[in-house]
């Protein structure tokens, strides 16, 4: 629910310097799912096609159940961390000359949000339009005169379903997509968020480990798209004009396709872009998640590929800022485990990286946590790869990174203690909401 996903973004000393409306907006938030018996689902995926991620008709069974085209010409470079991640959102905001647009799910305060703000209103006073959309409720601890001082330069803010009384019914629905798009020629997405929890390097303690991608090429037009889509429903405003949409000429060689998905207009694109992807491998699913708690069909098709000969990695986080996303996700090891499945957990900082890498032929990177709050309440973003070279580069990074890790030994999972056991089976009437 939004009040975990907050929690997992805020250290417990934190909670208590949350101003009043924030508060107050938090327990309207609890209210809210304790009062409500409706709960976001999937629609069914009863079977999927049998088909490889090397099968020609892999990329348009994709295209056709995502609604979103693949487009060659592209280039994509990941970006580990906020060492790599704000330097080259800052560089790319300090060199707009004409639009900025920008959505994030969680800003809070700390020198990279601070800086974002005084790079973006930078250019708004040199006469740039920059449009900045805050979700409702990840950007409740931004300090108000950030946002005014976005203001004051004159930029466009605005907020995604802001969190009041009279609109309960949104306030379990959020905009978990990260996008940043210049000049509608350079754009960046991931799981980052402006806060100093994502500053350092990802290999120690009070660093988040976070895996972001920048692009260029037509695939810029279609992440401005996931901008302008919710921009309109925020503000009631249409963006276009050649500042935000225009030619895309090559500018690499890679075949990328942004995936979106907000299941409150219909669309659970990205639920299936995951099942069609684990159903289609042949060799190994390389899987980096924070929040893993994936749904009955899900589960089948990781332990359908591995009984297929498939090799099957999950790399989840040793440490997390939600113990009961942790309870539920740990009380669901024992059948992956028991069917072979390697899951390894990190050590070195909190794990927040989304990426999946199969077959050496197919990757993905993005906002999606594989839960049942991703795939069937919020608004998500991922970019999916079409290309060896972009994939068995994610496939080094998963390596490197199991490098900082340790496996789940299988018989220590079962002789977990009772207390243990409880906290999982405490967890299990909320995983709906997680």
């Amino acid at each position: 629910m939004p009040v975990a996903r907050l929690a997992r973004n805020m250290p417990h000393s934190s909670i208590m310097k949350i101003h009043s409306s924030a508060f107050g907006a938090l327990v309207l938030l609890i209210a809210v799912f304790f009062l409500s018996s409706a709960c976001g689902k999937v629609q069914p995926h009863f079977t999927v096609p049998v088909m490889s991620v090397s099968d020609p008709s892999f990329i348009p069974t994709m295209e056709a159940y995502t609604a979103s085209t693949v487009s060659t010409g592209n280039r994509v470079d990941f970006l580990l961390n906020g060492q790599k991640i704000f330097p080259a959102q800052l560089a790319a905001i300090r060199s707009a000359q004409r639009t900025i647009t920008y959505a994030q799910y969680f800003y809070e305060d700390g020198p990279p949000a601070v800086a974002l703000v005084e790079a973006i209103s930078e250019r708004c006073r040199a006469g740039i339009r920059a449009h900045v959309l805050l979700d409702g409720f990840g950007s409740m601890k931004m300090p108000a005169e950030l946002r005014q001082q976005l203001v004051d330069a004159g930029c466009e803010v605005a907020t995604f379903r802001p969190i009041r009384p009279w609109a309960v019914d949104e306030a379990n629905n959020r905009n978990h997509r990260r996008i940043l798009v210049v000049d509608g020629k350079v754009g960046f997405t991931g799981g980052s968020g402006a806060s100093s929890k994502w500053m350092g390097n990802g290999r120690r303690e009070g660093h988040w480990r976070e895996t972001d991608a920048r692009m260029e090429g037509p695939a810029v037009n279609d992440l401005q798209g996931a901008f302008a889509e919710n921009w309109l429903e925020a503000t009631g405003h249409v963006l276009g004009g050649p500042g935000y949409f225009g030619p895309q000429p090559a500018r690499g060689t890679v075949r990328a396709q942004v995936v979106r998905s907000s299941p409150t207009n219909g669309s659970f694109a990205m639920y299936t872009m995951y099942l069609l992807a684990m159903s289609s491998a042949r060799q190994n699913i390389y899987m980096t998640n924070p929040y893993f708690l994936p749904d009955e069909q899900m589960r089948k098709a990781l332990l359908e590929a591995k009984r297929r000969g498939v090799k099957v990695i999950l790399l989840l986080p040793g440490a997390i800022d939600n113990n009961i996303v942790r309870q539920a996700s740990r009380g669901g090891f024992g059948e992956l485990l028991e069917a072979g499945i390697e899951i390894h957990e990190y050590r070195s900082g909190l794990l927040h990286a989304k990426t999946m890498a199969v077959d050496g032929l197919w990757a993905t990177v993005g906002s999606t946590n594989v839960d049942n709050r991703s795939f069937a309440l919020n608004d998500e973003l991922n970019l999916a790869l079409y290309d060896a070279d972009m994939t068995v580069a994610l496939q080094k990074i998963f390596l490197d990174d199991l490098q900082h890790s340790r496996p789940v030994d299988p018989a220590q999972w079962r002789s977990r203690g009772l207390v243990t056991r409880a906290l999982e089976w405490f967890s299990m009437p909320f995983k709906p909401q997680l």
